[in-house]
């Protein structure tokens, strides 16, 4: 390496140093703004303007729920009022009846044990069984009992059992007592018996009959358990009113102004919800710019990394102002579309997470909608991949509100919504797919042209023919533009068998000639059998000449405000290879002194695929015009004759070509130049008026 080339490297390499230097600290700049503005966001949206009030106080402005909570007090009271209406539940004490029979037994059998007793008068009697009987009767009622004889005491006995049995078996209560009192003269009145012995079945009965009906303290608790069980919470719906302006607040508006966040009880934020918020950011953010750093690295240069947190920002302000109107319509899905088409699908499907987890987040948004936006952004995705014409982003809006319907309507037929509900959030999510469509399309020239984003579709806009500079190259310098487009056939072959763009290898080639609209007659393609301008001039000012075709290219295609892509093409298609023809030929004519690197062109080398591939393309195309003889053997070794020729002299050493993608390249060239120059039939010469005269 000379003095010269060591001084340019030199001196170019701290500057690229400080240019990514410059773009690190740019780059944590933007996500420091990003992650504030995404703070601010999310904190106004959970810390909702909160007001200073007390119990007594008259409310100073209309407050509404922000949110779906349970009414506390409300919902008590319901309990309460269900469980005064539960019946209490009851139990027989069997012990209560079994007493009351022993005792009446035990008079009857005192009874029939006196009236065997002769020895004794009926007073004596009367006497022993007021002192021993623990049923407290008149003495008449004793003696009616001692008057009666032994098998009509018994009867009677029998009917005093079946009665205490009917009356007992059905249960009394503490406070039905007097009324079974009642009720048993009555039931004594229709029996046929004489009257003294209904007054004394009444005694008996009336004098031993206790409740045996009481409260089952358990079973009853059991009852009210399982009613209040049954009681729905008192749910206040979000934006439902809680106090009107000028209501004074009680105990319980206050414990729900509370729990929905908004009394201001200290001046400022929480402390505890900023850190929160924060932290859930940096999360979140860690995925997506993890990501970015990892698989999408090139997004940190220039202005992709700017564009994408805009798009982020934008749309999640989007959404949060057309939430107000409907939930289903949000264009989060554009956000998918517009990254897949811009960058990659694979950071489209993280970002469109990351939406969708902070738009879930600061707008409550419920299991369908997640669901919704979660599966129709991954679609759109998909569906952006290689869009070859911009009316197609309307086909891909279409199908994602397609996918919106079916995700609402399968979740309509799970919760077992209402038809005509279906319909309406199906018909929203169907327009959300066109809105995000159009959103898409709208902004696609924005992020092309104020932002100089390279898209397919702005790549396919290049490539038409009817582009102002490929039609000068057609009209100006034909032998170019011919040149230009066999370049490009080799280029998008040889990128897509080496996984590079193809698009923007065909495109660059297109235009990677431009520069010799300047003097389009001093290159021998365009000069048609003319005289050849050269042999009038010096080798060192027809080097120029031909050198400067890269230059005069870059200023043209600035001029023509086409993507530094297709720039950096055109600028490194020739890298700093050597003018051999006019270098050998100033040797020749005998100069003092040739110095080399007069000879060469500015570079830089490719520091791409692409533009690899189409300084490989460009000097392929040429070589294989000159073969005199284009047999498919010839082909092939000038094609891997000039491929190792680029090799041997460095031009490939600053892109990432692999000497297998090398070989794939060259039988990609080869393949297409064995279809231009195939062999054609030989047709015999004929004598046409010969022929007309023999027939």
């Amino acid at each position: 390496m000379d003095k010269k080339t060591k001084k340019i490297k030199d001196s170019s390499r701290f500057p690229t140093l400080n240019i990514r230097k410059n773009k690190l600290y740019f780059n944590g700049i933007l996500i420091l703004v990003f992650t504030i503005i995404l703070f601010f966001i999310i904190i106004q949206k959970v810390e909702t303007k909160r007001i200073n009030v007390k119990i007594g106080d008259a409310a100073p402005l209309e407050i509404r729920a922000t949110k779906d909570i349970v009414d506390e007090y409300a919902t008590e009271q319901l309990k309460k009022e269900v469980a005064k209406r539960v019946e209490p539940r009851y139990r027989l004490s069997p012990s209560v009846q079994m007493t009351m029979k022993t005792t009446i037994k035990e008079f009857f059998d005192m009874v029939k044990e006196l009236q065997l007793d002769d020895s004794v008068g009926i007073g004596k009697k009367t006497d022993i069984l007021i002192e021993e009987s623990r049923i407290p009767l008149s003495r008449n009622e004793y003696q009616i009992a001692l008057k009666m004889e032994s098998d009509e005491l018994n009867s009677f006995e029998s009917i005093i059992n079946d009665l205490i049995n009917q009356i007992m078996g059905a249960g009394i209560k503490e406070e039905e007592l007097e009324y079974e009192k009642e009720n048993i003269e009555k039931t004594f009145e229709s029996i046929d018996i004489s009257d003294n012995k209904k007054e004394l079945g009444i005694s008996l009965i009336n004098n031993t009959i206790q409740p045996n009906k009481f409260v089952d303290e358990e079973a009853t608790k059991r009852r009210i358990d399982e009613e209040v069980e049954k009681i729905e919470p008192v749910i206040i719906k979000e934006h439902q009113v809680i106090v009107r302006k000028g209501d004074i607040i009680d105990s319980n508006k206050l414990d729900i102004i509370k729990e929905l966040g908004l009394l201001k009880e200290k001046e400022g934020y929480d402390k505890r919800t900023v850190l929160g918020i924060i932290t859930l950011i940096l999360l979140l953010e860690t995925v997506v710019f993890g990501h970015v750093f990892l698989f999408n690295s090139e997004i940190l240069d220039g202005n992709k990394f700017l564009i994408l947190l805009i798009i982020i920002t934008a749309l999640i302000l989007i959404s949060q102002g057309i939430h107000n109107i409907t939930p289903f319509i949000m264009p989060v899905s554009a956000g998918a579309l517009l990254i897949a088409i811009l960058f990659d699908i694979r950071l489209s499907i993280v970002v469109n997470i990351f939406m969708v987890f902070i738009l879930s987040f600061i707008l409550k948004l419920d299991d369908t909608l997640m669901t919704m936006y979660l599966i129709s952004g991954s679609i759109g995705a998909f569906l952006a991949t290689r869009q070859q014409q911009r009316y197609n982003i309307f086909i891909s809006g279409l199908l994602i509100g397609v996918f919106n319907l079916l995700t609402i309507l399968s979740f309509g037929l799970i919760k077992k919504l209402e038809l005509m509900d279906i319909l309406i959030k199906g018909g929203y999510g169907l327009l959300n797919g066109m809105f995000c469509a159009v959103l898409t399309i709208g902004t696609l020239p924005i992020w092309e042209n104020i932002f100089e984003v390279l898209t397919p579709l702005k790549l396919l806009e290049l490539s038409n023919p009817n582009q102002p500079l490929l039609k000068r190259l057609l009209i100006e310098a034909p032998g170019t533009y011919h040149h230009s487009i066999i370049v490009g056939n080799l280029s998008e072959r040889a990128a897509e068998v080496v996984r590079a763009d193809p698009l923007i290898s065909r495109v660059g080639a297109y235009y990677h000639d431009i520069g010799k609209l300047s003097r389009p007659y001093f290159f021998k393609e365009n000069q048609l059998g003319a005289d050849n301008p050269h042999d009038k001039l010096k080798p060192n000012m027809s080097t120029l000449i031909i050198t400067n075709h890269v230059k005069d290219g870059i200023a043209l295609g600035k001029k023509n405000r086409l993507p530094k892509e297709i720039i950096n093409i055109i600028a490194q298609h020739h890298g700093d290879t050597i003018v051999s023809y006019f270098y050998y030929k100033a040797k020749e004519n005998g100069s003092s002194e040739v110095n080399i690197e007069d000879f060469r062109y500015p570079g830089p080398k490719p520091q791409t695929k692409e533009a690899a591939i189409v300084m490989l393309a460009d000097s392929t195309e040429a070589a294989v015009r000159s073969i005199k003889e284009p047999t498919k053997k010839n082909i092939e070794e000038m094609i891997r004759n000039i491929i190792n020729g680029k090799l041997e002299d460095g031009q490939l050493e600053e892109c990432d070509l692999t000497l297998k993608n090398l070989n794939a390249i060259a039988n990609a060239f080869s393949s297409v130049m064995m279809g231009i120059y195939h062999e054609r039939i030989e047709y015999p010469n004929l004598d046409l008026a010969k022929e007309k005269g023999d027939a």
